[in-house]
């Protein structure tokens, strides 16, 4: 009778280890996964500041087009975009002013 209990303790035992050892592998892959995780966040921020300065040179090389080229359509856009920024600028000047 005692070596049948020496035999379910010693199969007991094992099993703790191996669920054991699998919880370790598993918290290390998600600590891998976490820290994967990490660096593909800060590439995408980097990735999204890149494309909001290339949408913003894109306006200015735009702008500078439309000011440049001579023509209705490049004139009238001209237009509209030194508009926007006039009361851009005239927004910060009346916040300026409280």
């Amino acid at each position: 009778m005692d070596d049948s209990k020496d035999n379910i303790i010693n199969e007991l035992k094992n099993k703790i280890k191996t669920i054991i050892s699998l919880y370790e592998n598993q918290k290390n892959n998600n600590k891998e996964l976490e820290d994967n995780n990490r660096e593909l966040n800060e590439k995408l921020i980097l990735l999204e500041n890149k494309i909001s300065d290339v949408e913003e040179k894109y306006e200015n090389l735009k702008l500078a087009r439309a000011l440049i080229t001579p023509g209705d359509e490049g004139t009238h856009e001209a237009k509209i975009k030194v508009n926007r920024i006039v009361r851009e600028i005239d927004k910060c000047i009346a916040l300026l002013n409280r």
